[in-house]
């Protein structure tokens, strides 16, 4: 497998070495030795969720409060989506800033993102079922959201009218976020890490 860092600290694409022949496909979407040698720490698998959503569908912004954060690591294994990654640590160099990466089940790539990053995803396919493997198991209490369609972020969804959850359609703005004390602080991710990696 290949990981490319992506435009902001603890973000990285994966694309994994596919294996076919007539019969089909083997790959290995994600390896501990080599995951782990790029990022500097394994991923402590907490929970696995699957996510099945319908073409213009968007999830997130979404984020938990760090410590203990949750790091995912997400691809889709059915359809395609447009998949979001979100710098929301106050303080950090590319704070604000998404890039965004095409997951489907033909690249077969997947994305990691490290505690404090925010994630989100519009579905491109007429269905798209994506897997995360999550650091840490659902917390309500301490699980967020940024509005996806915040102008200040200006994601560029490929969907005419996403589709939103009444979850996210009630998010607050990046700034609102910011200023009620919501968002992770860069120091305390990067404390975080430190004390995971050792």
């Amino acid at each position: 497998m290949k990981l490319r860092p992506l435009g902001m600290e603890g973000a990285w694409e994966i694309t994994p070495k596919q294996h076919a022949d007539p019969r089909g496909v083997f790959l290995d979407w994600y390896r501990v030795d080599q995951f782990a040698a790029e990022v500097g720490r394994p991923l402590r698998l907490a929970q696995a969720n699957l996510s099945v959503s319908v073409r213009g569908v968007v999830r997130g912004i979404h984020f938990a409060d760090v410590p203990p954060g949750q790091a995912k690591y997400v691809t889709c294994v059915r359809g395609a989506v447009f998949d979001v990654v979100v710098d929301l640590r106050v303080g950090s160099p590319t704070y604000g800033r998404w890039e965004g990466t095409r997951l489907d089940d033909v690249s077969r790539r997947a994305v990691y993102l490290s505690e404090g990053i925010g994630h989100g995803f519009c579905a491109i396919s007429n269905e798209a079922t994506l897997c995360y493997l999550s650091s840490q198991t659902y917390n309500p209490a301490s699980e967020h959201g940024v509005h996806p369609l915040d102008p200040e972020l200006a994601i560029n969804w490929p969907a005419g009218t996403p589709l939103l959850s009444a979850r996210d359609q009630e998010a607050l703005l990046l700034p609102e976020a910011r200023d009620s004390g919501l968002l992770p602080s860069y120091a305390a991710c990067q404390a975080f890490t430190a004390l995971t990696s050792q």
